[in-house]
């Protein structure tokens, strides 16, 4: 089987609409790309990780839409137009997709990634680059955390620059669960992931059991119900987003021990005061280190 897609370049409050009106016109997917990519004028668009960025198309934006070889491309642009009001159809270029095997393909995106000094995420379909490395065998999926993002990458470095063999860890906001799976590889105790996402909590617990580590995953409910309810832990790590985590600055210290460690990312490096400043009744914070924009903060319970 192959395919065509008809790539139009469009002005950015177009892209989204045209984009859906090409969908419902016939197309079998539809992506926007920056126009201007690979050039001075390339723009890259970020939101912090769970939130949108506040564009959803670019200035100069391409409209790629995928269709059936033999579909009428010329008929389902023109009826996206009309669908979305634009007075004149755009001119656009077509282009042939060879049949491929997609998930070998898909699969050759993702490399190991190596995260500080050694530690290797490795997808299932690679082998370890370093067999003497902390291998985390974990797959693209849809839990936030792979290593990719600077936030994840900011954690798993401080957690390795500061390893507490037999201490107690807790991953607040656990996504994949590949912080508390990282603790545990380099010897911390007992480890415990709380998330608000089932989905996430799933995942965490099929990494752990892929990567042959003891963890107890609970969702918030869970955790408040547990065993653990009062439990405190010689490091907490959270590595969530701003807004939340200046809420939840009351509950997140109250589960650091004494002398214990807090550990905060998904902050950006322009929110580093008021992050800390939310903190600041209970326990002193610090920016540790700074990447590609975010940061991880710290600090240790007096």
């Amino acid at each position: 089987m192959s395919w065509t897609e008809v790539v139009i370049e469009i002005a950015r409050d177009h892209a989204e609409a045209l984009s859906d009106a090409l969908m419902e016109a016939g197309a079998l997917s539809v992506s926007v790309e920056d126009a201007d990519e690979g050039t001075e004028q390339e723009k890259p668009m970020f939101g912090e990780p769970g939130m949108e960025p506040t564009e959803t198309a670019w200035e100069h934006s391409r409209v790629v839409a995928l269709t059936d070889t033999d579909a009428d491309q010329a008929a389902i642009v023109a009826e996206a137009c009309a669908a979305i009001g634009l007075a004149a159809v755009p001119s656009f270029t077509t282009r042939d997709v060879a049949d491929e095997d997609w998930v070998r393909k898909t699969q050759s995106q993702f490399e190991p990634i190596h995260i500080g000094q050694n530690i290797w995420v490795v997808p299932s379909w690679h082998e370890a680059p370093d067999s003497n490395g902390l291998i985390l065998e974990l797959d693209p999926g849809l839990a936030f955390g792979t290593g990719s993002h600077p936030t994840t990458r900011l954690c798993m470095e401080w957690l390795e620059a500061h390893p507490a063999p037999g201490k107690s860890v807790l991953d607040y906001g656990c996504g994949s669960g590949i912080l508390a799976m990282v603790a545990k590889k380099l010897g911390s105790g007992d480890v415990a992931g709380v998330d608000i996402d089932p989905q996430a909590i799933e995942s965490a617990k099929a990494n752990a059991e892929r990567n042959r580590v003891a963890i107890d995953y609970y969702l918030p409910d869970e955790f408040a119900v547990s065993p653990r309810e009062q439990q405190r832990f010689d490091i907490v790590v959270a590595n969530i987003l701003s807004s939340p985590l200046k809420l939840m600055a009351p509950m997140l210290s109250g589960r650091v021990a004494s002398g214990g460690a807090l550990v905060l990312s998904g902050v950006l490096a322009r929110q580093a005061e008021e992050v800390a400043a939310a903190y600041a009744p209970f326990i002193q914070l610090s920016v540790w280190k700074e990447f590609d924009g975010w940061v991880a903060l710290h600090g240790r319970l007096s």
